[in-house]
């Protein structure tokens, strides 16, 4: 068995990827930039360790990892976010040369992580997106702010940005009012020097298509709906189940990666309003609701694992449909949001609370899972001392 380094050991991802390939029997050191960490503490872990923070030190970062390898015997690394996983690829030539990375290349990337192109690339496609308008800098916009419906969506092209020597982590923005729209523009780094977009605010549900590429070659395709999200009003997921891929989201997503030569793993997320799918980011990495594929039976890490191998794979065309995943620390902050929300009427509220404290009998939590409670344990703890702060 190969032994496999997994980053940014704090994600989610991380923590779902560890379970799987350490069942597996394959050998999981995990990594990121605290003392501890999420899929650290998994009884899959057969160790941790503490790296320079990539975003402030790339090159440190680089060299803890060559020495990880080295004093490890490491034979594959597995990245969980656009930063690290940029940083590997784009620094790959200081690693050694035996190092897998089950990942397309840095510009393929590039092409599906950056907004900006990916609308383009979608619009070309003929897949549908929400009424888009690309801006490089604050001062030459495209449209004059007074004459857009509102909200709108000010979306930077990257998830991460360079600032002088170091990374910044950018987010998407909703503005209310034109004003609003002005302020975050001229406050907010993200789009100071960097391109962008403003967009139409879509209405609807999320839904995602999560696929595996070997070379060209497409292995799996998993699909889920969002019950419950993270803002309420869009976000992350924290109640989730597995459905049937929609066969025009599946026809839009094999576009897309088809066309990229996909290779590795990637997140097709769309926004669904009536009958029209419109495609909003694909993350070109692991994703949170991973965990969610595994117990329906796609197992991703699995997969990407013997790629990584140069194994042979079968193509997987059936799961389960009907399951479902709850990230519970997550749908805890979800009540939280509807509880405060003054525009919530009682009856939403009550139902609300209805609905956490009797979950479905199908569900599955992400993180709490007897025989593997230790980062439940830690997700605990930081969630109380991010509480207290």
């Amino acid at each position: 068995m190969k032994r496999v380094l997994v980053l940014d050991a704090n994600q989610r991802s991380a923590l779902a990827t560890t379970r799987s390939l350490g069942k597996h029997g394959i050998p999981v050191i995990t990594a990121d930039d605290t003392t501890s960490s999420l899929a650290g503490l998994s009884r899959y872990s057969t160790c941790y360790f503490q790296y320079p923070p990539p975003g402030t030190e790339p090159e440190n970062f680089i060299s803890a990892i060559d020495e990880c390898i080295k004093k490890n015997d490491i034979n594959v690394i597995l990245p969980m976010t656009e930063l690290t996983s940029a940083l590997l690829l784009s620094l790959k030539n200081k690693l050694p040369d035996h190092i897998e990375i089950p990942f397309a290349d840095l510009s393929s990337i590039e092409a599906l992580s950056n907004k900006c192109s990916l609308m383009r690339l979608a619009k070309s496609l003929k897949v549908p997106i929400p009424n888009t308008w690309f801006a490089d800098t604050p001062q030459n916009l495209p449209v004059q702010l007074e004459n857009l419906d509102y909200p709108i969506i000010l979306k930077p092209g990257k998830s991460w940005v360079q600032a002088g020597p170091d990374w910044l982590h950018t987010s998407v923005q909703l503005a209310k009012t034109p004003q609003h729209a002005k302020e975050i523009l001229t406050t907010d780094p993200a789009f100071k020097a960097h391109p962008f977009m403003l967009q139409e605010c879509v209405p609807g549900r999320g839904q995602g298509v999560f696929a595996i590429y070997n070379h060209g070659k497409s292995i799996a395709f998993f699909s889920h709906q969002r019950l419950r999200e993270k803002p309420p009003w869009g976000g992350v997921s924290v109640l989730s189940e597995s459905t049937e891929a929609d066969p025009a989201l599946l026809k839009h997503a094999k576009s897309l990666l088809d066309a990229a030569n996909w290779h590795g793993v990637a997140m097709v997320e769309f926004k669904v309003d009536g009958d029209t799918p419109y495609l909003m980011e694909i993350n070109t990495r692991f994703w949170g609701s991973l965990q969610l594929a595994i117990d329906a039976g796609v197992d991703f890490p699995w997969l990407l694992y013997q790629i990584a191998c140069s194994q042979p794979i079968e193509p997987i065309k059936d799961y389960k449909t009907g399951v479902r995943l709850r990230w519970l620390l997550g749908d805890l902050d979800h009540l939280y949001l509807i509880l405060k929300d003054k525009k919530a009427g009682i009856g939403k509220k009550l139902r609300t609370i209805a609905c956490f404290l009797t979950p479905n009998r199908r569900t599955k939590h992400e993180v709490n899972r007897w025989g593997d409670l230790k980062p439940f344990a830690w997700e605990i703890k930081q969630y109380l001392r991010n509480i207290l702060k």
